[in-house]
C-alpha cells in the first residue's frame, strides 16, 4: 500500500513504527540527492569508520551520517567548524525517529566552483593545444645556469636550493622572487617568468611552491600564469605541490615534477652520476688505445713477417715462372692427345657408319614383301570378322523376330507390355507386326 492511501484512511489508529516506517518511505521517494552546505557540528568518529555529526547555518541544523566506505576517500581533514558541501539523501532513522541525511560525498565549501572553473580552463587551454606533446621542449642537458620562480620565504625554494647544490654545486642559480599564494599571487607569477625571460640569463626555469590545499594552489590555475608559461623562451619544469597535485601550471609546462625537489633533479644532472660516467668512459678509452696498440704491434709483426729481400722475391717469382711453363707444356700436350685421340674416335665412327645402296636397296624390298603379306593377312582376319558381326546383328534385329510371327504390344503411352496381367478390357493397345501396325481394343483377358 503507498504512503498517500495509507495516510487517506480515516480513523485510522497507527503504530509507532509503523508510522515511522510510513514517514521514512514517503521522504525517501520525494527528497531526492541534493548538494547542502553548512558547517560541521558534534562530530563523532565512531570505532566502526563511521561519522556522526550536524550540519548547521545560522536558522537550522540537520543531523547527518557518513558510513565509513564513502569517507575512506575524503583526503581533507574534516573537524567541528569546518564549511563544507554535502550531497545526501533524506531519510529517517527508525529506531529514534530522526530526520537525517545519508552522505554519499563531502568536499569543503567552495570547492566546487573551483573545480568548475579548472575544468573550464583546463578544457579551453587544451582546445587551444597549449597541452600538445609537440610543442613540449627538451631540458637542457647540462645548464649553465637554472632560475627559480617562487617565494624567497617558501621552504620549497631551500628544498631546491639543496637539491641542486647537493648535485650539481657549480651551477649558478638565480631567483626571481614573487608571491605564491594570496590576492594578485597569479599576476605576480606571470610577471617574474616573463621578467626571466626578458633578461634571458637562464637555460631552464623552475616554476614551484610546496604543497597545500587547492586554495594555496589556485594561483598556479590561473590563465595568466599558463598564458606565461606557454610563452616561455625558457624551458620550464613545474614544480607545484605534492605528487597528487595536478594545476594548469602542470599541463602547459614542458615538463611536469611531482615535488619542487623533483623539479631540481630534472634540471641539473647529478654529479656522482657524471663522475661515475665520466670514470666509465675513461676506462673506455683506455682500453680502446690499449686494444687499437696491441692491433698496431700484431699488423706491424705480420707484415714484417712478409717483408722479404728483392734478391729472395725474385727467386722466388723465378721458380714460379718455371713452374707455371711446366704446367703450360704438360696442358698443351695433354690437349693435343686428347684432340688426336677425339679424331681417331670420330673417324672410327664414321667408317663404320658407311652405308652400302645395294644392300640397302634388298633390305627395302625384303621389308616391302613382308610389310605387304602382313597387310592381306590383317584384311583378311578383319574380313572374316566383320562378316561374323553381321550374322551376329541380324540375328539380334527385331525385325527377324517379327518375320516369324511375333509381335510387339504397346499401350496407350507407348509402353511396351509384356504382362496381360496389366491389361482391363477396353483398353486400347498398338500391335507392331513384322509388316505395318494396327491398333486393337482388349475385350478379355486371361493366363496362359
Amino acid at each position: 500500500m503507498s504512503s498517500e492511501l495509507f495516510f487517506t484512511e480515516k480513523n485510522r489508529v497507527f503504530g509507532v513504527a509503523e508510522l515511522t516506517r510510513s514517514i521514512k518511505q514517503l521522504i525517501e521517494s520525494s527528497v531526492p540527492l541534493v548538494w547542502v552546505r553548512g558547517e560541521i557540528s558534534n562530530l563523532t568518529k565512531a570505532a566502526s569508520g563511521h561519522w556522526y555529526f550536524s550540519l548547521k547555518d545560522d536558522q537550522a541544523q540537520l543531523r547527518c551520517v557518513m558510513f565509513r566506505h564513502k569517507n575512506q576517500i575524503i583526503k581533507e581533514s574534516i573537524s567541528n567548524g569546518v564549511q563544507v558541501e554535502i550531497l545526501a539523501s533524506a531519510t529517517l532513522y527508525e529506531a529514534r525517529g530522526d530526520f537525517q541525511l545519508t552522505v554519499e560525498q563531502m568536499r569543503l565549501a567552495g570547492l566546487g566552483a573551483l573545480y568548475e572553473r579548472f575544468a573550464q580552463l583546463k578544457a579551453k587551454l587544451e582546445n587551444e593545444g597549449l597541452f600538445d606533446a609537440s610543442r613540449k621542449r627538451a631540458l637542457p642537458t647540462y645548464p649553465k645556469r637554472v632560475g627559480i620562480v617562487t617565494s624567497p620565504q617558501a621552504a620549497a625554494l631551500r628544498d631546491v636550493l639543496s637539491t641542486l647544490h647537493k648535485r650539481l654545486p657549480t651551477v649558478p642559480v638565480v631567483l626571481y622572487p614573487t608571491p605564491v599564494q594570496g590576492v594578485g599571487s597569479a599576476e605576480k607569477i606571470a610577471l617574474a617568468i616573463n621578467i626571466a625571460n626578458q633578461r634571458a640569463e637562464c637555460d631552464v626555469l623552475i616554476v614551484c611552491r610546496g604543497g597545500g590545499s587547492i586554495e594555496d594552489l589556485w594561483s598556479f590555475n590561473e590563465e595568466t600564469v599558463a598564458r606565461a608559461i606557454a610563452t616561455s623562451a625558457i624551458p620550464v619544469v613545474s614544480g607545484v605541490g605534492h605528487e597528487t597535485d595536478f594545476t594548469i601550471a602542470d599541463f602547459v609546462a614542458d615538463e611536469r615534477a611531482p615535488t619542487p625537489t623533483a623539479a631540481a633533479q630534472r634540471v641539473v644532472p647529478d654529479r656522482h652520476a657524471l663522475r661515475q660516467s665520466l670514470r666509465d668512459i675513461a676506462q673506455h678509452l683506455q682500453r680502446a688505445q690499449r686494444n687499437r696498440m696491441q692491433a698496431a704491434m700484431q699488423t706491424t709483426d705480420y707484415l714484417q713477417r712478409r717483408l722479404v729481400h728483392p734478391a729472395q722475391q725474385l727467386q722466388r717469382q723465378r721458380v714460379q715462372l718455371q713452374t707455371h711453363a711446366q704446367r703450360l707444356q704438360r696442358a698443351y700436350r695433354h690437349t693435343q692427345e686428347r684432340k688426336q685421340w677425339q679424331w681417331h674416335s670420330l673417324a672410327s665412327r664414321l667408317q663404320a657408319a658407311h652405308i652400302d645402296p645395294m644392300q640397302t636397296r634388298a633390305q627395302l624390298e625384303r621389308c616391302a614383301e613382308r610389310l605387304i603379306a602382313a597387310m592381306r593377312t590383317a584384311q583378311t582376319r578383319q574380313s572374316g570378322r566383320l562378316d561374323n558381326l553381321g550374322q551376329q546383328l541380324a540375328l539380334l534385329d527385331p525385325k527377324q523376330v517379327l518375320t516369324r510371327g511375333y509381335s510387339v504390344v504397346r499401350d496407350a503411352q507407348g509402353r511396351v507390355l509384356s504382362d496381360a496381367r496389366r491389361l482391363h478390357p477396353s483398353d486400347k493397345l498398338q500391335v507392331t507386326f513384322a509388316q505395318g501396325w494396327a491398333k486393337v481394343q482388349v475385350s478379355e483377358t486371361g493366363e496362359s
